[in-house]
């Protein structure tokens, strides 16, 4: 187990009252998300965590694949979910390269407060592009805390005493043409939160 899932699972039980803080970004993110999605797509939940924004769209979709490092994690959004009585979502615990995935299948791939969290976003942001259809959308919301010189330099100190996962402290530049590098176009660019600085980006495989 790395120490990425080891932190997930430990903070999952804590995870829904932590992001409910800010409980109108997420609601913002789940309105303007299912504006690009249709009833017939099949779509991915990259870093699905608890299920907040799986669990709300999953009405508007056909199926819905959420996926997590996370065991914890799965565990709690599948609990939600059946609760609820959604039954077109299927939690697995396991990463995008699962080869489960097949090229080519899905209409949109949602990656939610997880892109600056990877060790390396150019060979995830490929592998995103490979598991979409043709003009297909990846749609993200990603805090660029490179835009605030203060915080980058506290999560810099946090991640490399192991308070915390290692995180990418972004510039919105930089992560578009991350976005344009893995063969997208962009779509949309927007600033969700001013104090965060968490982007939402809808980009269109090329």
């Amino acid at each position: 187990m790395s120490k990425s899932e080891r932190f997930w699972d430990k903070t999952a039980s804590k995870y829904d009252q932590i992001e409910m803080k800010d409980a109108q970004t997420y609601q913002n993110v789940i309105n303007r998300t299912k504006k690009y999605l249709k009833s017939c797509d099949i779509v991915m939940d990259f870093g699905c965590g608890t299920g907040i924004i799986a669990n709300e769209i999953a009405e508007d979709v056909q199926e819905l694949h959420a996926i997590d490092i996370s065991a914890n994690m799965i565990e709690i959004a599948g609990k939600k979910a059946y609760d609820r009585s959604i039954a077109n979502i299927s939690y697995v615990h396991t990463t995008i390269f699962d080869e489960r995935y097949k090229e080519g299948s899905f209409d949109a791939i949602l990656a939610f407060h997880i892109l600056h969290l990877l060790e390396n976003e150019q060979v995830v942001l490929q592998r995103i592009n490979e598991l979409l259809k043709p003009g297909a959308l990846l749609i993200s919301a990603t805090p660029c805390m490179g835009e605030k010189r203060i915080l980058k330099g506290l999560l810099s100190v946090a991640g490399k005493v192991g308070l915390m996962p290692a995180i990418q402290a972004f510039k919105i530049n930089d992560l578009v043409d991350a976005f344009k590098r893995g063969g997208f176009s962009i779509v949309e660019t927007d600033c969700l939160n001013p104090r965060s600085q968490e982007y939402f980006i809808v980009a269109r495989k090329n």
